[in-house]
């Protein structure tokens, strides 16, 4: 889409109506978007469940649409299986029965140092150095391993700065490493919060909190994308303004891996952490990764140690004398499970298809394709007040979110979450009103976007009719 370059995406979509000669909410201008999207064949990639398989649909949509493909927007909870993943497994399974241990050091991808393999693919996708990056663990043992070594208080410098609203497991890891180090967390958690009437952080409330406060701050742990509004943090601003005031920085990566282009060795975060089975595919409880940049490797070690933390060449020498390998490598505990390590594996070759800077740039379109649609459908209408409506709590600004939109209902979320996936539509739903929509730029179309907001015309219309 050459032609559109420089075009915000609401300029893009005005004027290939005008060129088509139809509305821009017309069907004809998503179908024209997919078909000029040179990342079209990366769908075919993955398995895009049919809406005859989503257990709740109804079963006159069953009936008449069941062969369809669903509306799959919820890469942001659990991504689609890369179908070369069953592949992988296969071949493990097989190995494991035909050859047993040996499959520790044969084959396509020896057990013994499988993931070794992938992490220079997984380093690309959050802009890291190779030997920056480790797969292991899950995101939330990650997250205590790296605090553990970067989280080092003293009476004067001992909190820990991140938001209030931060995914729980934020929230308990660091409130539970406060406490093991004999500090209180209602005094050394410094939560920020939003301001009044509005949904989501200023950067520079962020900024100014960690001047202010910054020399009694030991960490400045946030998320890379807010998982409730979607929104983007700038990375690179908090972490420059953190190391001015000597404070470590790091990031939970979760919804940001996959999604945004991060620049993890670029910004010189200090250390970050993330899952693997939303933007990244490698299935329910995939094997997650960690970060720390290389200017730590000789002056950060590991709080508790393992052996497959000890140097590949000695380790199975086994004579208990630590030869620790240096940087993110060191704070590696056991072996991988070489069945997680396969759907991951299935997913990277796939985002090396491509790069993150081409994924963005469809992902800006895709989704302000998605807020346009929103927009013109369901905002509050002054003059018929009673007419369900949609606000869009994250930002507008599109380099302040990612592909995520967390739409904010006027009617009961249950029942238009509930209408939704009757029509074959999978998307995420958070209490009190807030629906999150991911229409993800790996396999997500415009067609599903424009699909998706046509059905919500009709789940809302069936909510409002109860």
């Amino acid at each position: 889409m050459e032609q559109f370059e420089g075009l915000t995406p609401t300029e893009t979509l005005q004027r290939v109506s005008a060129s088509l000669g139809c509305s821009v909410t017309s069907a004809e201008v998503a179908a024209f978007l997919d078909k000029h999207d040179d990342l079209r064949h990366l769908r075919e990639r993955f398995h895009v469940p049919k809406i005859a398989d989503l257990p709740p649909s109804a079963a006159d949509v069953k009936q008449v649409h069941g062969a369809e493909e669903c509306m799959y927007l919820v890469g942001n909870s659990l991504g689609l299986q890369p179908k070369r993943a069953r592949t992988y497994l296969e071949e493990e399974l097989d190995m494991w029965a035909k050859a047993g241990v040996h499959g520790h050091t044969v084959g396509s991808r020896p057990w013994a140092w499988a993931e070794n393999k992938i992490e220079d693919m997984m380093a690309e996708v959050v802009g890291a150095e190779p030997e920056e990056v480790a797969l292991m663990n899950g995101l939330t043992v990650n997250l205590h391993l790296l605090l553990l070594s970067f989280y080092k208080p003293t009476a004067a410098r001992h909190k820990i700065l991140l938001e209030d609203k931060a995914f729980p497991s934020d929230h308990y890891a660091v409130e539970s490493q406060i406490r093991l180090r004999g500090f209180d967390p209602q005094e050394s958690m410094l939560l920020l919060s939003a301001r009044p009437g509005e949904e989501t952080l200023r950067t520079q409330d962020i900024l100014d909190v960690i001047e202010k406060e910054g020399d009694s701050i030991a960490v400045v742990m946030f998320s890379g994308v807010q998982y409730y509004t979607g929104q983007l943090f700038n990375m690179a601003a908090i972490t420059e303004a953190g190391h001015k005031k000597g404070c470590y920085v790091g990031f939970d990566c979760a919804h940001a891996a996959g999604n945004v282009e991060l620049k993890l060795h670029a910004w010189g975060v200090d250390f970050a952490c993330w899952c693997s089975y939303k933007y990244i595919n490698s299935g329910a409880g995939g094997i997650a990764g960690a970060f720390i940049h290389k200017k730590h490797k000789d002056t950060i070690k590991p709080a508790l140690t393992g052996w497959w933390g000890h140097d590949l060449n000695t380790r199975f020498q086994m004579n208990n004398v630590m030869d620790l390998q240096p940087g993110i490598s060191g704070f590696r505990l056991s072996n991988q499970p070489i069945l997680l390590v396969c759907p991951l594996q299935a997913s990277l070759e796939v985002f090396k298809m491509t790069s993150m800077q081409a994924l963005r740039k469809k992902s800006l379109l895709l989704t302000g394709y998605l807020e346009f649609l929103i927009r013109h459908y369901y905002t509050k209408d002054p003059g018929r007040p009673q007419k369900p409506h949609v606000r869009i709590i994250t930002p507008s600004d599109p380099e302040q979110r990612g592909c995520q939109l967390s739409l904010s209902f006027s009617v009961p979320i249950r029942e238009v979450f509930d209408e939704l996936e009757r029509r074959g539509v999978a998307c995420d739903m958070r209490e009190p009103s807030v629906l999150r929509i991911a229409p993800v730029p790996m396999y997500n179309s415009f067609t599903d976007v424009h699909r998706f907001v046509e059905t919500l015309g009709a789940a809302l219309t069936a909510t409002s009719q109860k």
